[in-house]
């Protein structure tokens, strides 16, 4: 039961925070029989603020879902704030990316999304940290950023990559909106590279997805923002990326560049964590629609992590500026 309120004043204190939650909101909890001890502290959470709440609990007969299910759509109606406390399986990803969509199609819904959340992430940090510090750093950093049309990227494991920013605009997640949901745990900024102007080495030594840590360091090569070749000296992680990245035409397609900045998080194998971790950057390939100047088109999107980013931004007048240094922002 100690837990359980921990939980609960976690789940509390990121819906207040990141999604604005007041007792005037209705709220939805998208939960399955994995995660719904997680889905009950979230919902146990709104009822204390005030909220009226409605819980919808996926049939595990029915999983990995493709697509929403009708009555899924039908519950959304009348919702102002919607959790996604459910497993983060990557077979699943097709249906998170049209549910969410069709949040965000709503026009007046909060989201906060938490594919692969666990007891041990809502009392282990990333939910309990100071918020209004975090979307300081946040703005910092993207300022930072603000205006750079490149952004070379190297990092001790052999990463050694340069991705066109022309036109495309960070944002962070540490605060929803009706257009764009969060994370929770939430934590990073991000952007949509250009997306066929990534070139160079991406090296994998991290997690990815829901798959975990990876066994071995993982190379995958880009040539004008698509995945031309994956090796590893583990056969079986090569296999598994290869069969996301032949989903579709669009999985190969460079989607996203996050920097993590949760004070909270941890480098965990739990990605949903792992990529707020201070001192990462994450790499992600497939869908970015829903993102700012996205254009990439896919039924999945896949995130890889990978540790003490060095990134150098440059302007186009020339003027270059280091402002990560081994993970640490300068």
């Amino acid at each position: 039961m100690e837990k359980f309120e921990k939980m609960v004043e976690a789940a509390r204190g990121a819906m207040v925070h990141v999604l604005d939650l007041a007792a005037a909101d209705r709220v939805l909890v998208v939960t399955d029989q994995k995660t719904r001890l997680c889905g009950d502290a979230f919902s146990r959470a709104a009822e204390r603020v005030g909220c009226p709440v409605a819980i919808y609990v996926i049939e595990e007969a029915a999983r990995p879902l493709q697509a929403v299910p009708g009555d899924l759509r039908e519950a959304l109606q009348g919702a102002d704030v919607v959790i996604n406390a459910v497993a983060g399986d990557d077979r699943e990803v097709p249906f998170r990316i049209e549910w969410i969509q069709a949040i965000e199609d709503r026009g007046c819904v909060r989201l906060g999304h938490s594919p692969g959340i666990d007891m041990d992430m809502m009392i282990g940090g990333p939910l309990n940290v100071d918020y209004g510090d975090m979307i300081e750093r946040a703005r910092r950093l993207m300022d930072a950023f603000a205006g750079a049309v490149s952004v070379h990227i190297t990092a001790p494991a052999g990463t050694d990559l340069t991705l066109d920013l022309t036109g495309r605009e960070f944002v962070t997640d540490v605060k929803a909106t009706v257009e764009a949901g969060s994370n929770l745990p939430c934590g990073e900024i991000y952007c949509c590279p250009v997306e066929t102007g990534a070139d160079g080495t991406l090296v994998i030594d991290g997690c990815f997805g829901a798959y975990g840590n990876v066994p071995a360091p993982v190379t995958m090569k880009l040539i004008a923002g698509q995945v031309v070749d994956v090796t590893s000296d583990n056969d079986a992680v090569v296999a598994a990326i290869d069969s996301m990245l032949d989903i579709d035409e669009g999985a190969r397609t460079i989607a996203e560049l996050g920097i993590g900045l949760n004070p909270g998080a941890r480098l965990t194998p739990r990605m949903l964590e792992a990529e707020k971790a201070g001192r990462t950057a994450h790499i992600a390939f497939g869908s970015n629609e829903g993102m700012p100047g996205g254009k990439s088109v896919s039924k999945i999107h896949i995130d890889y992590l990978f540790k003490d980013p060095t990134m150098v931004a440059t302007w186009s007048d020339g003027a270059e500026r280091e402002i990560l240094r081994d993970g640490v922002v300068l």
